[in-house]
């Protein structure tokens, strides 16, 4: 009995090694052949031939070898080595199919892909990876339609998570509203980091970001080191205004991921997150970097972040850098807003009220022009520019003697005064253009008759009005 237990054991100790050694001589002539494929030599299929006939029967080689020429785009001899396969299994090597299903999908052939992807999973029904490539190359046909074959996979392999896999679909093609309503079905804790890190960007994109950030932390107690799962806790953490964290997952990001890439972008969220921390020097830092990037490629890109540069040197009250840097914005804009435009005026104001004399009157100097400005380009802003107007040349002349606010209270009354139907903001234009209008003719000209003008239409829409009641009296 302990021979036969000894002969039995020997023979399996054999056969291991024998399989063993087959492995190798298999993994053997993989290396060769990919080495004979990537140095191209003109009699390629010449030395081929020994490999092809010492493994015209291992399909698993045959099609190891099409992947090796499919790897340098040579389709003709990846086909006919998938085909080699093909034979010698009598058509049942689902990895064949698989690999004229690649062969056409890299010849942008989605139907023909398609085809073998469904020849793989008739041979081998169980096989995940055809389900999922069928569904790669379908998605761009109908996503709904590609994963509804992820759904045979469910039948066939419960143990797949392929509600993940159909948020991958989804999340490929775009349709964040899908990726999200699948991968909230799926398993979090037997999801693959990509499905992970799609997930929690498909969340980013449709501004969810408390799930976002959820999913991201989710992710990086499976790898801490992930970069895409410190971007995204970062880039969340800052839209929730949690910006201590933000600063947090920035370092983590930039210090502690492993072959992470930085973008513009990247930087330019690192700024917004220490503006919001009350740190304008080190966020002009980082917008200034981002400034630098290659990938900060058009016009429009660059246009935000030099606004964001601009509202950094606001924030300390760096009103020159500011102005200087929002002028560059705008030359970068390729049409500028309304409100682009009175941003720019508003900054010469806050410029101005931090200076005095001749100084501060350049400031307000320049605002006008910028209001100026506003109503040259945008007819439905005249009413709001006169207005500033007034109000900027009210500022440089506060006792009126000068009467400089004077034709734009004017021009506001011949702008407003004949509407049928005043609003509040009408009102108070109103008002503020009498107000001015009866001082400066009853004091600054003593032109009493043309004061009680304006007092009367003042009480017009302020029956109550102290002022306008007075100078009638008077």
């Amino acid at each position: 009995m302990k021979a036969i237990k000894y002969l039995f054991a020997t023979a399996l100790l054999v056969g291991f090694t024998t399989a063993a050694q087959a492995q190798d001589g298999s993994k053997n002539d993989v290396n060769a052949v990919k080495q004979i494929i990537s140095s191209k030599p003109a009699d390629i299929d010449k030395q081929l031939k020994p490999f092809y006939k010492a493994n015209k029967k291992n399909t698993e080689n045959l099609v190891a070898f099409g992947r090796e020429f499919l790897a340098v785009k040579d389709t003709a001899h990846a086909r006919e080595y998938a085909n080699y396969a093909l034979q010698a299994s009598k058509n049942k090597c689902a990895p064949a199919f698989l690999l004229l299903g690649d062969i056409e999908a890299i010849s942008d052939n989605g139907g023909g892909a398609a085809a073998q992807y469904e020849q793989a999973i008739y041979v081998d029904p169980k096989n995940p990876e055809a389900y999922y490539k069928y569904a790669n190359v379908y998605r761009k046909i109908s996503p709904s339609g590609a994963v509804a074959k992820l759904n045979e996979l469910r039948e066939q392999r419960p143990d797949i998570a392929v509600d993940a896999l159909a948020g991958r679909i989804y999340y490929m093609s775009n349709e964040f509203d899908k990726a999200l309503e699948a991968y909230d079905k799926a398993d979090r804790s037997k999801m693959e980091e990509r499905d992970l890190s799609d997930y929690a960007m498909s969340a980013f994109f449709k501004q969810d970001y408390q799930k976002a950030l959820d999913v991201a932390k989710f992710g990086l107690t499976k790898n801490p080191r992930h970069a895409a799962f410190n971007r995204l806790a970062f880039f969340n953490s800052t839209e929730l205004k949690k910006f201590d964290d933000a600063l947090m997952y920035a370092d983590a990001l930039f210090n502690k991921s492993d072959s992470a890439k930085f973008s513009y972008y990247d930087y330019t969220y690192y700024g917004n997150a220490l503006i919001g921390a009350k740190q304008p020097e080190k966020a002009i830092e980082m917008y200034e970097l981002a400034l630098k990037q290659e990938d900060l490629d058009n016009k429009a890109k660059r246009a935000g972040v030099v606004k964001q540069l601009s509202d950094a040197y606001r924030d300390k009250e760096d009103y020159i850098n500011a102005i200087k840097h929002y002028k560059d914005y705008l030359s970068n804009m390729e049409k500028p807003t309304a409100n682009d435009l009175a941003a720019l005026a508003g900054l010469h104001m806050q410029h101005g009220s931090t200076l005095t004399a001749e100084a501060q009157a350049e400031a307000f100097r320049n605002a006008d022009a910028a209001y100026a400005d506003l109503a040259e380009k945008y007819e439905n802003a005249v009413e709001y520019a006169t207005f500033m107007r007034a109000r900027v040349n009210g500022q440089m002349d506060p006792d009126q003697s000068k009467g400089l606010a004077k034709p734009y209270y004017e021009k506001l009354v011949e702008l407003i005064g004949p509407k049928a139907e005043l609003d509040n903001t009408d009102k108070a234009r109103l008002k503020e253009s009498y107000h001015y209008l009866i001082s400066y003719y009853f004091i600054q000209k003593n032109d009493k008759e043309t004061a009680k003008q304006y007092a009367q239409k003042m009480l017009v829409i302020d029956p109550e009005n102290d002022i306008a009641k007075q100078v009638l009296d008077q």
